[in-house]
């Protein structure tokens, strides 16, 4: 698909091409009219008659060959030396007589770039604990908070309005202890559920 501000989409190759091919116009006359170059004009239009309106459309940039690419012998031989040594691409690099980003690229292909998924005793891929249902394993946090009288404590307040606060909210809970107001304490309790975390 063509992006936005692209010059040619396939409509206008398609009428940049049929003015080339069937009124027989110049490219370079064609290429001007539609602000492209000479030699793209011709492209489009040597494209038009071999393959017709089809040839007009996007293709695929991807290379048709890989001339470059590791062969399928050095890829099983890099991805042995990681699961049965554990060796980080430097070292399975060296040992193969390898660029390290190539080991590193093939490792990445192969998703086993990282040894945190694989336990370094056993070489088996980590496996995480996982519960069936709701409510088969849950993980319960208690914190615990010292209450504040009504109307604030003494840090936002300041000292005296803050002690006056503190003995009419224990008065009003019924927490006081041989004339010290005690307002308590608060605690919040938190349950995750392994499921849903």
């Amino acid at each position: 698909m063509s992006h936005a501000n692209a010059a040619l989409t396939p409509r206008a190759r398609l009428r940049l091409a049929k003015l080339i091919v069937e009124e027989h116009w110049s490219a370079t006359v064609a290429a001007k009219m539609f602000m492209t170059s000479p030699p793209t004009a011709r492209k489009w239009a040597a494209r038009f008659r071999v393959e017709g309106a089809a040839g007009m459309l996007d293709r695929s940039s991807r290379p048709r060959s890989m001339p470059t690419k590791t062969p399928p012998e050095l890829v099983k031989r890099i991805v042995k030396a990681r699961w049965r040594r554990r060796l980080g691409p430097a070292q399975i690099a060296a040992e193969l007589g390898l660029p390290t980003s190539t080991v590193h690229a093939v490792l990445v292909r192969a998703r086993i770039n990282r040894l945190s998924h694989i336990d370094r005793v056993t070489g088996e891929p980590i496996r995480r604990y996982e519960h069936p249902h709701p409510g088969s394993m849950i993980h319960v946090d208690v914190t615990k908070f010292g209450s504040i009288p009504d109307g604030g404590g003494w840090r936002f307040v300041g000292k005296q309005q803050g002690d006056k606060h503190k003995a009419t909210t224990a008065l009003r809970t019924g927490r006081t202890s041989k004339g010290h107001p005690n307002i308590g304490t608060a605690f919040v309790h938190t349950v995750i559920d392994d499921l849903s975390g």
